[in-house]
């Protein structure tokens, strides 16, 4: 074991459509593109992905796998260090982040399948379930879709939080804004904690005048409320709204999370496995959060954060978003359930426990 190096990285590239169309404050999407990375050793094979273009392929081709292959799956910090100095002209953050993520991911899984441990134990788990929030609620919805949603996920599913999009249209719509999550805590009842993400799209000004109104609707958490970039004005948000303010979806290395915590500009740390450098990353960028007394949560793809954020003692919860448990679900067997409000890792299966789908998958494929 000690000695069996890493054999190759199978790229492939997937194109799912949505259920529906979907939009939150600043962005429109009808399709998700997933980038898998099948990192095999010894008959075995580690799974990890990344929603980012096909060019994330290409990088992950081209560059990284000749980086990693031949090295000791047990090197897994090495590769990551490896992979990091080799995008140095490429740049890190955006495409080349995602595709260091999704390695990062798959040779955590191939170390852990080859163990036999199951992902959250190599890792060091510290509970036996992780809290989550249900994430959906686009601007796209209409009342009845809506409604439909927020319904499954508290008097269904029993998940006691839920997330919906506002800042609609780049923050011109506040009426629309202020109608829905009106009619959201309205669905959700008193009991259940109601959150909203604005993606950057006011000003702060903007935005803390939004939450005042919207008082009634008694909100807990404010995501993004403006462009995560805009630290100074993310800080004038959280020190004048009641909700935790909470941002760090689009961060891509230690460094910006660094910056984060040290502008006293959010409540709760966000980061995203699938971007910000994997596993490896997520667990330094949690003990800086930890460092500064600040919780972190899991962004979207549920099924990457799950097993970490087992193994992280400072994490409020993971995002069951809609999207992604939709295509995570599908393309893989041993997929979670939410049922109470939180998940659990199969403590019998190695690695995270998936397997793909490939007949399933094979339908979306690119190329």
């Amino acid at each position: 074991m000690l000695d069996t190096p890493i054999s190759d990285l199978i790229v492939s590239t997937f194109r799912i459509p949505t259920d529906a169309p979907e939009a939150d404050g600043t962005l429109a999407w009808d399709e998700t593109t997933l980038v898998l990375v099948e990192a095999t050793a010894d008959g075995a094979v580690g799974i990890g992905w990344t929603y980012a273009p096909p060019a994330c392929a290409d990088l992950i081709t081209g560059t990284l796998a000749g980086i990693v292959r031949g090295r000791s799956v047990l090197d897994v910090s090495g590769c990551f260090e490896a992979m990091v100095k080799a995008v140095r002209n490429a740049g890190r953050p955006g495409i080349a982040g995602c595709a260091i993520s999704a390695v990062d991911v798959a040779l955590w899984d191939l170390e852990a399948r080859l163990l036999s441990m199951p992902l959250h134990r190599l890792l060091g788990a510290v509970r036996e379930r992780v809290p989550v929030y249900g994430s959906g609620g686009f601007t796209t919805y209409d009342d009845d879709q809506l409604e439909r949603q927020l319904s499954r996920w508290v008097h269904e599913q029993a998940i006691p939080r839920v997330k919906i999009k506002i800042g609609e249209s780049w923050g011109t719509e506040t009426g629309r804004d202020l109608a829905r999550m009106r009619q959201a805590r309205k669905v959700i009842g008193d009991d259940a904690e109601l959150y909203v993400d604005a993606n950057g799209g006011y000003g702060a000004k903007q935005a803390i005048r939004v939450m005042a109104e919207a008082a009634d609707a008694d909100v807990r958490w404010f995501e993004e409320p403006v462009s995560s970039d805009d630290l100074d004005g993310m800080r004038l948000v959280r020190r004048a709204v009641d909700a935790d303010v909470a941002a760090g979806e689009y961060g891509y290395h230690l460094a910006y999370f660094g910056r984060l915590c040290a502008a006293d500009a959010v409540d709760c740390v966000q980061a995203d496995v699938s971007r910000c450098g994997g596993i490896t990353e997520w667990r330094r960028i949690a003990a800086v959060a930890a460092a500064h007394n600040l919780e972190i949560s899991a962004h979207c793809g549920p099924h990457l954060h799950a097993h970490v954020g087992a193994a992280t003692p400072n994490l409020r919860h993971l995002e069951w978003f809609h999207d992604h448990v939709r295509i995570e679900t599908l393309f893989f067997e041993g997929a979670l359930d939410p049922s109470g409000g939180s998940v659990r890792p199969d403590d019998a299966a190695p690695g995270h426990g998936l397997t793909l789908r490939a007949d399933v998958a094979g339908r979306y494929r690119l190329g």
